[in-house]
């Protein structure tokens, strides 16, 4: 928990940022760490609150024991930190870095809107334990002589292939890129996340005797069936890539695309390779002297925003159909869940134009070639207010708006008419399984991740990854000593 008195002694902080000016003329990470003395000031503030909501279920999906991390830390323990933390949570500097921390949303003192910095601190400790060499391969002493597929090598992916390869299992892992990761790798910013940390892990799974299988598109280079024939089981994690159909008018001109190919191809290039990637279209998109327009406001939009001013746009518009929410959400009302109220990324913080409560007509455009995008403001209920019609001048506009399932070239339709998918609502469509065992309508085939539960956060892949791990090793062995 920490120091007794420290929620009272010290104020908050956490970790600070370069400069707009200065970040925005690379794609590294620009956090600048803290101190260790500072980290330890800020596990110190964990208090005795009775309940520890940060860690479950309205906290943390891992349900890490985030109070117990933050004690060790304030006693200067951080092999015993890491070890705690990895109890939990198999990648905890993909989490520190990338999640929203709704742990912090749980805190009791965010009461007083001045949470623990449980991200700052979880981020320290995966970074200072690599420092001190904790982290290092696990390999199994005993082999179960079992032998595991899985397809898909994100967050999903490699928490379960890592947890399945500790129970003794001969694990393969089926990648169609070039190199591990996923959407980690290939959709996330660098300059939010830098992919040595992918990196690192994966040299770590492969001394734990996890075997990588990269440039392999399974259902199409290699099928499912053949998958199911040599192995004793199947766990596809191929997360949720197919963009959300917007049905704008004129969203076949020059200039008008997803927002996924977009980042991918960034990543791409910072990661120095070939931006050709499969399943994704390839003719450059580059944002460099343009007026740029973002439809959506989510996570993605944002990572649309800040690779634009990196590449150096002249101008980023961010359209979100939503009302601007409130600068301070009603406490007694929603904590300790996820509350709606006005958030600023770091990279809308770098000079995007924000328009609330804004619908997008029609993408226009002059032989063929965007020139604008025609919007309106609309009511409570998304319905347009007629006079309020305005263009936001436009070369180029991404669409954001989320994504509805798995791509349906590969596995899926190798395995269609026998694999039970849910269509919900919104079109999306998701393997089903349920959330105790991960069986699908295929004997010896799981499956988990974004695939399963729709878009959703890194920190619920990995959850995700574990538990299906679990109820793998389960099926095969009787019983299984991995964490449920």
């Amino acid at each position: 928990m920490g120091k007794v008195t420290g929620f009272l002694e010290i104020d908050r902080q956490v970790a600070k940022y370069q400069p707009a000016s200065d970040r925005i003329r690379h794609f590294r990470e620009f956090t600048i760490p803290m101190s260790d003395p500072e980290v330890q000031k800020q596990a110190a503030r964990c208090m005795d609150c009775g309940i520890p909501y940060c860690h479950g279920p309205t906290g943390c999906p891992v349900h890490n024991q985030i109070p117990d991390w933050n004690d060790l830390v304030y006693n200067n323990n951080w092999e015993a930190a890491i070890q705690n933390l990895h109890s939990t949570n198999n990648f905890p500097e993909f989490t520190g870095r990338v999640c929203p921390a709704p742990c912090e949303e749980a805190c009791t003192l965010n009461l007083e809107d001045a949470p623990v910095a449980i991200k700052t601190v979880e981020q320290a400790i995966a970074d200072k334990a690599y420092e001190l060499g904790f982290i290092r391969p696990q390999p199994a002493t005993v082999h179960t002589g079992k032998k595991v597929a899985v397809i898909g090598s994100g967050p999903a992916g490699m928490a379960a292939a890592q947890q399945l390869g500790r129970a003794g299992h001969e694990v393969h892992v089926y990648e169609r890129e070039t190199k591990p990761g996923g959407l980690l790798r290939y959709g996330i910013p660098d300059f939010k996340m830098e992919k040595n940390f992918i990196d690192r892990r994966v040299e770590q799974m492969k001394g734990e005797g996890v075997t990588f299988h990269c440039g392999v598109n399974v259902g199409v280079d290699v099928k499912v069936e053949q998958l199911l024939a040599d192995h004793d089981a199947v766990l596809y994690c191929g997360g949720s890539e197919t963009p959300r159909e917007a049905g704008i008018p004129g969203i076949d001109l020059a200039g008008v695309h997803d927002a996924m190919p977009y980042l991918v191809q960034q990543n791409r290039r910072v990661g120095r390779e070939n931006i050709d990637s499969v399943g994704w279209p390839s003719d450059p998109i580059l944002a460099g002297a343009k007026h740029v327009v973002v439809v959506g406001g989510g996570d993605t939009a944002s990572d649309c925003v800040g690779t634009a001013f990196r590449q150096g746009a002249v101008k980023v518009t961010q359209l979100d159909i939503r009302p601007q929410p409130p600068e301070k959400e009603d406490k007694l009302a929603v904590w300790p869940f996820w509350a709606t109220k006005m958030r600023t990324s770091s990279s809308q913080a770098e000079g995007a134009v924000r328009e609330f409560q804004v619908a997008t007509l029609e993408f226009v455009g002059e032989d063929g070639v965007l020139t604008g995008v025609k919007c309106c403001e609309v009511d409570e209920r998304r319905r347009p207010v007629p006079g309020t019609e305005f263009v936001i001048r436009a070369d180029l506009a991404f669409i954001a708006i989320g994504f509805r399932g798995p791509f349906t070239t590969s596995v899926l339709k190798e395995l269609e008419g026998k694999l039970t998918l849910n269509t919900d609502k919104r079109g999306s469509t998701n393997v089903v399984a349920n959330d105790r065992d991960y069986k699908t309508s295929i004997d010896r085939f799981w499956t988990a991740g974004d695939v399963r539960r729709g878009q959703s956060l890194v920190v619920w892949a990995i959850r995700e990854g574990r538990q299906a791990a679990r109820a793998i090793d389960e099926a095969l062995m009787g019983s299984s000593v991995l964490p449920n």
